[in-house]
């Protein structure tokens, strides 16, 4: 296969998810958002683009919102912040709607987008979803994303069984699933990430619970 032609786009790794309303519970933020900041690393030595996307629901809003402190990025990203990263600011889940993100890829000749940050049960989920209408390639860095406890007049969940039911969900058909070293090593050696399907998930998962 030829080599994928990569972007790492970060999706939201505001304040809102470490001191705000939405707290990420799993993995650990402060585990998750040390591997973000590793892909951001190998992204920028190896010469990939990098996408920093922000969340805004409006000035009135309850969460995301850009007049407090909780729309900032996490102060170890803010701190670093790059003139080099291409920023976009989105009011959709997904990555897309609005933002000019899908025409730049295809202007810069990009076909696999991966994608870290937060959360894996909306905006990751979404953008996967999105990106396969769109014929990009996605590929999801397990650690370095993260979930959270949900509960609504549907049921309650814990965000660990939220994330690891999403990764295997996504992986399953809309994105290439792995850890952040696993991702590094896929740079180094130019190769796509393998990514499952929806037979052969079907088929392991029957045998797992025959």
């Amino acid at each position: 296969m030829p080599a994928p032609r990569r972007a790492l786009v970060v999706i939201d790794p505001q304040q809102e998810y470490f001191t705000g309303l939405l707290r990420i519970q799993y993995p650990p933020r402060e585990e998750s958002i040390q591997r973000i900041a590793y892909a951001i690393n190998a992204a920028e030595q190896a010469g990939i683009p990098v996408v920093m996307v922000q969340h805004t629901a409006g000035d009135d809003a309850p969460v995301f919102n850009p007049t407090t402190p909780q729309f900032r990025l996490h102060a170890s990203l803010e701190d670093r912040d790059s003139n080099a990263w291409k920023k976009i600011v989105k009011n959709h889940s997904s990555v897309f709607p609005g933002t000019g993100l899908h025409e730049w890829l295809v202007e810069a000749h990009i076909d696999t987008i991966t994608l870290v940050g937060y959360m894996t049960n909306n905006c990751v989920l979404a953008t996967a979803a999105d990106a396969e209408t769109r014929g990009i390639t996605v590929e999801v860095i397990a650690d370095a994303t993260g979930a959270i406890d949900i509960a609504n007049d549907a049921g309650s969940v814990d965000a660990e069984t939220v994330h690891t039911t999403l990764m295997a969900l996504l992986n399953s058909n809309w994105a290439a699933v792995a850890p952040a070293a696993t991702w590094v090593e896929a740079l180094e050696t130019g190769t796509p990430l393998r990514k499952g399907n929806l037979p052969e998930s079907a088929a392991r998962g029957a045998s797992a619970h025959a």
